[in-house]
């Protein structure tokens, strides 16, 4: 999977103020769930977002995969003006099982923000919702898979916590290599989760 900021050629979306913003953002963004009532309405403009910067096509199975199962993971940033989608991150949350004991991990399958409402700081306050919405349901740690020429979404990551844990190589179909990000939360008893880094490779 692919958290998108930037298309595969490393374009600039939302790094600390190295890109111009290019549209006059609305006094206040609506940041919604996701819901099953919303889909004949937005599922098809998530995929036309996502679509345009990802690094591989992904079918509508895919999307409804995620968003039938986790619609509680997933945020929209709407445009109050006409209600149109400006900003998505989909995510899940399951139980990881190769590791003793089984870890409650998070994870960020993709993100996405219109070209034009970039450099306002929307791709930040959506990983934050869903940062928020799997810590409650006690996930203990997040992962997500960015290409290493997405400067821009590395920044945002490292920003808010996450580490590079490994480096995929040649990871999307396109040949580029990946990073695998992780944002350690709490371990199952409430303590801080150790930052071994080698526990995620």
């Amino acid at each position: 999977m692919a958290s998108v900021l930037a298309s595969t050629g490393g374009a600039m979306a939302e790094p600390d103020g190295t890109m111009p913003k290019t549209q006059t953002l609305p006094s206040e963004l609506q940041y919604i769930q996701y819901s099953h009532s919303l889909e004949e309405k937005y599922l098809p403009s998530i995929r036309a977002l996502i679509s345009k910067d990802l690094s591989e096509p992904y079918s509508i199975y895919v999307y409804r995969y995620f968003l039938c199962q986790w619609s509680h993971l997933c945020f929209m940033a709407l445009d109050p003006a006409d209600s149109s989608l400006v900003g998505v991150i989909i995510c899940k949350l399951e139980v990881h099982a190769s590791r003793s004991p089984p870890t409650r991990r998070g994870y960020i399958a993709m993100l996405a923000v219109a070209s034009g409402f970039r450099g306002h700081g929307i791709a930040t306050a959506l990983v934050k919702r869903a940062i928020d919405a799997m810590t409650i349901r006690h996930a203990q740690e997040i992962v997500l898979e960015t290409e290493e020429t997405n400067v821009p979404a590395m920044r945002l990551y490292e920003r808010l916590g996450f580490l590079r844990s490994k480096k995929l190589h040649r990871y999307y179909l396109n040949g580029n290599s990946a990073y695998r990000l992780v944002l350690l939360l709490t371990s199952a008893d409430g303590d801080e989760a150790p930052r071994e880094i080698d526990d995620f490779v």
